[in-house]
């Protein structure tokens, strides 16, 4: 079992979905492909955390529908008590930060802008989500909770985000000087 099996897992337990809704529904939290998920989504029925039912459909190919069994609950429940490892940063626009000393001040504003402009892209679409997240029903304890707590994440780094292109742009400006915009925060 990899991460994203159990991300797959996690989603079961809310509803019952096909690979592709299972796709469009950890986007926002794992990036995963299609061919990442079918084989995953065999592998656990095989194994059988999952089962799952053919649905036909009049207007489209008949679909494949998952759901998580009692045994695919067990594991996910083991999972959750693991330690969580420490995340992972991949990000070609830190790289290209690294390189700032030797970039044109243009060069430097362009990429600002192109990653300011995908924050505000963010944004969106996460607000979006949070649209979509029965407000009626939100309660620590309730299936859309991690959810929300997930959007908001989301919202609050992407907001984070514009800050800091703001700041760094400010500092190219000579509006700001070369000082840290964080000051120590002790753990609380």
């Amino acid at each position: 079992m990899n991460i994203l099996s159990y991300g797959l897992l996690g989603l079961l337990t809310r509803e019952e979905s096909s690979g592709y809704d299972l796709m469009l529904k950890i986007q926002p939290h794992w990036q995963a492909k299609h061919s990442q998920i079918y084989p995953l989504l065999s592998k656990m029925e095989n194994d059988e955390l999952l089962a799952s039912r053919w649905v036909q459909q009049s207007d489209k190919p008949d679909k494949k529908m998952y759901a998580v069994t009692e045994k695919g609950i067990e594991k996910l429940l083991g999972w959750m008590i693991t330690p969580v490892t420490a995340p992972v940063t991949r990000d070609e626009f830190n790289l290209r930060i690294l390189c700032v000393g030797i970039a044109e001040d243009g060069s430097m504003r362009r990429i600002l802008n192109e990653r300011k402009n995908w924050f505000l892209e963010r944004i969106r679409y996460f607000e979006d989500l949070k649209s979509r997240i029965p407000q009626d029903n939100l309660r620590v304890g309730s299936r859309e909770f991690g959810s929300y707590i997930l959007v908001q994440k989301g919202l609050m780094n992407a907001q984070t985000g514009i800050e800091w292109c703001n700041w760094v742009t400010q500092l190219l400006d000579g509006q700001a000087a070369i000082q840290d915009p964080c000051p120590s925060i002790s753990e609380n």
